[in-house]
């Protein structure tokens, strides 16, 4: 994903809202979000180059959602899919601390990077640039291609916006909305990432269009006090034109 905004036990009936586009060149292939066979038995899309995935929930209501970290002066040729890390921090079959640790020690092998994983009522953020880890407690958060809650402006614009559209649910217009935002931000509000201007005035809006690169998905995913799951993931095609949707409903295990 290359923004993920999350409403964590803000909304009285909502404990968990989750908004997110994940942007990628369009000739990397990818899967829609689909059930992961056992043992994973993972709702999640798949990266078809690499074998991993960029947001995935379990049937316990457990997620987790990655962004890379922007910055071509720390790209390393060699390092494993970050894809891969979604996966693991949702693997069931070893206790919640032992997977952090993990994360924790093998973080900088990777490309940088920064994970949102909630579990058992616990929402937490891994930083690979900075190796921090963060407890977060009941909040509206934002996280794009560097680290959570940079004041960017499609940051911050989205925050707002998604406080507004918590309002409305469980109606998902104005969610879906907030994620199509293609408006780029002034240029002397465009943070310095290392790559040309044209290219941060491009990414600087929530929904990206660019003619090798762009936002690929839309993923909306609800958990209420009931335990009820809903995923709905809208894919968009090079023109930013509906390409697909995959909806599922399910009640926690």
């Amino acid at each position: 994903m290359c923004l993920i905004l999350v409403a964590w036990q803000v909304h009285p009936q909502y404990p968990l809202v989750l908004a997110a586009n994940r942007d990628e060149f369009y000739r990397r292939p990818a899967a829609p979000a689909h059930w992961w066979p056992e043992p994973q038995a993972l709702l999640a899309g798949r990266d078809l180059e690499a074998g991993g995935t960029w947001l995935a929930v379990t049937r316990q209501g457990a997620f987790a959602a990655l962004t890379n970290f922007r910055d071509p002066t720390r790209l390393l040729s060699a390092a494993p899919s970050r894809g891969q890390l979604v996966p693991q921090i949702l693997d069931r079959s070893s206790p919640p601390a032992a997977r952090l640790a993990s994360l924790q020690a093998e973080g900088a092998r990777y490309n940088g990077f920064n994970l949102l994983w909630a579990e058992d009522g616990q929402l937490t953020v891994y930083e690979s640039v900075p190796g921090r880890t963060q407890r977060l407690g009941p909040g509206i958060y934002g996280l794009s291609n560097h680290l959570l809650d940079t004041p960017w402006p499609k940051v911050l614009q989205a925050k707002s916006r998604l406080a507004a559209a918590l309002e409305a649910l469980p109606d998902e217009h104005s969610l879906l909305a907030l994620l199509r935002d293609d408006a780029p931000a002034p240029d002397e509000q465009l943070p310095r990432t290392g790559v040309s201007l044209a290219w941060e005035r491009l990414l600087s809006s929530a929904f990206i269009r660019a003619p090798e690169y762009g936002t690929r998905c839309s993923t909306l995913l609800t958990l209420n006090r009931d335990g009820q799951v809903r995923f709905r993931e809208q894919t968009w095609d090079a023109h930013g034109q509906p390409a697909g949707e995959v909806q599922h409903s399910f009640k926690t295990a």
